[in-house]
């Protein structure tokens, strides 16, 4: 059993990032990776998400349920079974909220440790002030110099407090703000519920990186159609992202976006397969939707740290 404390005391959000790189680096092909289960239940969603690679298996399921907030508890619930991958006896089950507060932030830092600017420390204007916004900050920071935070938040209190623990972590520089802040940003991150876009696309700067992972579903979006039609576009893998990633397909189905226009994916920006971008022309932009093969990665490196602990 690894619970949401040992999850937070095993792996650091470097070391996560690292097992996600290495996971793409060995081989793993993320569209070869079977579809996200969806089912509707009265209080939300549940998610069934498997995955396979070399000698590992497992699954997560995971729930999905707004109302949880208001009672004082997680927004996302559910298990991670980890299984040995030939015999598929179970090895280990994970506290699957706080898998995925660790895993999802892992995935946006990759992406910024091969998108963003690295000559000088980063603008980050972050939208959202719950777990998954900390964990951002957190996995951030161990890729990228942070020399300003500024978070949008619904609840200012919230996002006080947010502000606060970037200051504790070394970014003195750091407080709330609006959306319009997006301004002057070398690094954009959108961790939220929102459904509709968060801010005007064409106040982004041409150069920096946007990153949005609140969403799977194809009718909601954290950006609006404006971005996306001036952004590189990179996905975790194009066939999960034509799927599920709203903030994609509301803008093709308004003529905006063709799959075509995918400038490349997690895999090949590890794997350094993606030619010269040449001069930057708009900014970057990342759409994650969460993947299963994530989830895997991260959970076989919390097994083989919980090993090294005994």
């Amino acid at each position: 059993m690894i619970d949401a404390a040992a999850v937070r005391r095993l792996l650091r959000p470097a070391d996560a990032v690292e097992a996600l790189a290495e996971a793409l680096s060995a081989g793993l092909d993320p569209e070869a990776e079977p579809a996200r289960t969806a089912v509707p239940v009265p209080a939300g969603e549940l998610l069934l998400m498997p995955a396979a690679s070399g000698s590992w298996a497992g699954v997560k399921i995971a729930g999905v349920a707004p109302g949880n907030p208001a009672r004082g508890l997680p927004r996302i619930t559910g298990s991670y079974l980890l299984l040995d991958g030939t015999t598929l006896t179970p090895l280990a089950l994970v506290d699957g909220a706080a898998l995925t507060a660790l895993r999802t932030p892992a995935v946006s830092a990759l992406a910024v440790r091969h998108l963003a600017a690295r000559d000088r420390p980063l603008r980050l204007v972050l939208f959202g002030s719950g777990p998954q916004a900390y964990g951002h900050l957190d996995a951030l920071l161990a890729v990228r110099d942070v020399a300003e935070a500024v978070v949008v938040s619904r609840d200012p209190e919230r996002g006080d407090a947010l502000a606060a623990y970037a200051r504790g972590l070394g970014v003195p520089e750091s407080g709330t703000g609006a959306p319009e802040d997006v301004v002057g940003a070398d690094l954009v991150v959108c961790c939220t519920t929102a459904r509709t876009p968060l801010f005007d696309g064409r106040l982004v700067p041409d150069g920096s990186v946007v990153v949005a992972v609140g969403s799977h579903e194809p009718e909601a979006r954290e950006t609006d159609t404006v971005l996306v039609r001036r952004a590189e576009v990179y996905v975790e893998s194009r066939a999960a992202a034509l799927r599920e990633a709203g903030d994609l397909l509301i803008p093709a189905a308004e003529g905006a976006f063709v799959p075509g226009r995918v400038a490349g994916t997690l895999a090949d920006l590890v794997a350094g397969r993606l030619p010269d971008r040449g001069p930057v022309t708009g900014p970057r932009f990342f759409k994650s939707v969460g993947m299963a093969w994530e989830d895997l990665a991260v959970a076989v490196a919390l097994y083989r740290a919980a090993g090294s602990e005994t």
